[in-house]
């Protein structure tokens, strides 16, 4: 599929895949990105995508930011996931007070930040600001971060949740402030540097927190782009499922320049056997198919799109679940029919191979939870 190559991120974006593919054993070996393909993701105004106008970002769009996400995944899985999670983790920065968005982007609209979406650790009321301390997992990109952002439970504060769970707040901690644990031993997307941050008892002033429900409805402060104000559940997992489809892509392109070579054991060249051709043909339809899926869901998040009335909460979570699904099932034909040499740790199909299985079990990627609730809500809207 053609992709949008007016944007001067998408186009950079190219850039940034062809660096990070070159990089990409450097950063398994080290469980991180380098220096080079993180200085790329910034240069190419990741970090800056949906930082408001005010603090010169570019409050930019979810399709041209998915575009550009899957340039960078045909080089590297991971330097994917890390410049979608840094544009992303931007866009929940400008839910900060205005005092608090200044902080962040006192230095220019290109800080990076990590963030932790799961609560943990404890938060404590004290005058002025809070007091935080705990472990968070998982925190993509925390390597490179310039600022954190720590989500915790707050439970003296009022809360609208259905089923009585407790506030949750988004706290924002200078990289001076916390500190990593070496805890990333992943067999897949293993240069995001995914390692846990560590928080000891580190003051936050109350204009560097924010509420959780603010970015679930959309309710930013002093912005009025779209980026901004469209509610949580029109974004749902796109910052998780648009490298994947990166990802697929790369692994089909690796597999087709190795194949045009191979021959099997009766001197057949491998790329006019129909049953390889048919196997090509199923895992690009479905890398199609899901493409199309996101695709879908990010041009309903800028409003170009709309769902039928009642649909949107529930259709967009189901979609990005599905197209991961697709991409699971493509990525795993490519690599099934790559024959024994493409069980070379240096073959580029068994990384895209493991990546895409790591991060389609991201608990944000489960079709049971996403489909339940379409299905719940499909039932309960014809009765």
């Amino acid at each position: 599929m053609p992709y949008d190559n007016t944007s001067t991120i998408v186009t950079r974006a190219s850039r940034v895949a062809e660096l990070a593919a070159r990089h990409s054993a450097e950063a398994e070996a080290a469980r991180r990105l380098s220096a080079q393909v993180v200085h790329a993701v910034r240069d190419a105004g990741f970090a800056r995508h949906f930082v408001p106008r005010a603090h010169g970002g570019t409050a930019g769009g979810f399709t041209e930011l998915t575009s550009a996400v899957f340039l960078v995944g045909e080089g590297c899985t991971s330097a994917a996931w890390a410049a979608s999670l840094s544009a992303y983790a931007g866009r929940y920065a400008a839910f900060l007070p205005e005092r608090g968005q200044r902080e962040i982007w006192a230095d220019g609209p290109d800080a990076l930040l990590a963030a932790a979406l799961m609560p943990a650790g404890t938060a404590q009321r004290v005058p002025g600001g809070w007091l935080l301390s705990g472990e968070w997992k998982y925190i993509s990109g925390v390597h490179f971060a310039d600022w954190a952002l720590a989500c915790a439970a707050v439970p003296d504060e009022p809360s609208a949740d259905p089923d009585g769970r407790p506030a949750v707040r988004y706290f924002a901690v200078p990289a001076a402030d916390f500190t990593i644990k070496d805890s990333w031993y992943s067999v897949g997307m293993c240069g995001t540097g995914s390692d846990t941050l560590v928080l000891a008892d580190v003051f936050v002033p109350e204009h560097r927190t924010l509420a959780r429900s603010d970015v679930h409805v959309g309710r930013a402060n002093g912005s009025d782009a779209r980026c901004h104000l469209v509610p949580m559940h029109a974004v749902n997992s796109l910052p998780f499922a648009a490298p994947l489809v990166g990802a697929v892509r790369g692994a089909m392109r690796s597999w087709v320049e190795r194949t045009g070579s191979r021959v099997d054991r009766r001197g057949r060249a491998v790329a006019e056997l129909p049953s390889t051709q048919v196997s090509l043909a199923r895992s690009a339809a479905e890398a199609d198919a899901a493409e199309l899926l996101v695709r879908r869901t990010a041009a309903v998040a800028d409003g170009t799109e709309t769902p039928p009335e009642g649909e949107a909460a529930v259709r967009g979570a189901r979609d990005l679940a599905l197209a991961v699904e697709l991409l699971v099932s493509a990525v795993d034909r490519v690599f099934r029919t790559s024959g024994t040499s493409g069980q070379s740790s240096t073959d580029p199909v068994q990384r895209f191979w493991r990546d895409v299985n790591s991060a389609a079990s991201h608990v944000a990627l489960s079709f049971e939870t996403t489909g339940a609730a379409y299905g719940a809500w499909a039932l309960s809207a014809r009765t």
